[in-house]
């Protein structure tokens, strides 16, 4: 009977105490920078309109 109890007892692990999320984080993410300039998509865009264009 004793070693039942032993085992049965569950034992607690103490963590220590998280730091709380930052919630700027998260909105600060989805403001990354993109590319400073015009995609290669874009630039054949606009040389294709410009020429039906004339």
């Amino acid at each position: 009977m004793k070693l039942s109890r032993k085992r049965a007892r569950a034992q607690t692990i103490k963590l220590p105490a998280s730091t709380p999320r930052n919630p700027l984080v998260a909105a600060a993410l989805q403001r990354k920078a993109g590319a400073h300039r015009k995609s290669n998509k874009a630039l054949r865009r606009g040389v294709r309109s410009r020429k039906a264009g004339e």
